[in-house]
């Protein structure tokens, strides 16, 4: 089983690059963030006739996470429980869902970015891991995959420079605080190993050619309970997709599962 995930920026923008994705890897299960649309109004109909199910969460043009799945989509659900909510009044976001693909319970999570220290956003984001956590403490005895755009570097290396991030989220010692509890629940970065040393980003901003300059951050992840990192036998980041007009800011990580 081929599992990928990707933060791909608007999925009616890049349809022809999902499908194409989907093809060149051969993938079984692609998880998506920031879709940046209701399903009503996304180009389904290519992915369905190459044999794939989707599963959507989108309320508008902000956020938004889907699953494609050709090894079975089941018990979708959208959110997890317990998940907050952000604004006045609470209003839950598209950041979660969840299925059951080929036996594995994946979860595409689009992780609140923070936007800056002192922002209420920034507490949303540790409330919103807090939350799930307890509810990924449940999920650890199955094979579960959290997978998605975590808007954390956990490590210094993860970052192209990080002394123009010191005091910027995604860097703060409560964030990667919040990242290493999953680790220490039991949940394995199951991508790292096979991807090692530094400058292995995932990331790379529009903003003064920081793909070309390769400056980069690493913030998308692949989590997997104990029976799910016991099956992974390789991963990598399709840096070449960042490449070129028209792309995402994201690069596609790809996970491979022994049967």
């Amino acid at each position: 089983m081929r599992l990928a995930t990707w933060n791909v920026n608007s999925l009616r923008s890049r349809i022809d690059r999902v499908e194409k994705l989907l093809e060149r890897h051969d993938l079984d299960v692609l998880a998506l963030q920031e879709t940046k649309a209701r399903e009503d109004q996304l180009p389904l109909m290519g992915l369905q006739s190459m044999g794939y199910e989707v599963a959507t969460a989108g309320y508008n043009q902000w956020n938004g996470v889907a699953i494609i799945s050709r090894v079975g989509l089941d018990d979708v659900q959208v959110g997890f429980d317990g998940m907050p909510g952000f604004g006045d009044p609470l209003t839950a976001e598209a950041r979660a869902i969840g299925a059951t693909c080929g036996g594995v319970r994946v979860w595409s999570l689009y992780v609140p970015n923070g936007r800056k220290v002192d922002d209420p956003h920034y507490l949303y984001k540790l409330e919103w891991l807090a939350a799930l956590r307890e509810a990924a403490l449940t999920w650890r005895d199955g094979p579960t995959a959290l997978v998605g755009d975590w808007n954390i570097a956990p490590l210094d290396e993860d970052v192209f420079d990080i002394r123009q991030f010191a005091t910027s989220t995604h860097v703060t010692p409560r964030e990667r605080a919040a990242f290493q509890r999953f680790l220490d629940d039991g949940y394995v970065d199951v991508v790292r190993p096979h991807t090692p040393g530094p400058e292995v980003y995932t990331y790379w901003d529009y903003y003064r050619q920081r793909y070309e300059r390769n400056r980069g951050l690493r913030i998308d992840f692949v989590l997997g309970s104990a029976p799910f990192a016991e099956r992974v036998t390789g991963a990598f980041i399709d840096r070449e997709e960042r490449a070129g007009q028209g792309a995402s800011d994201h690069a596609p990580v790809v996970v491979d599962l022994a049967d």
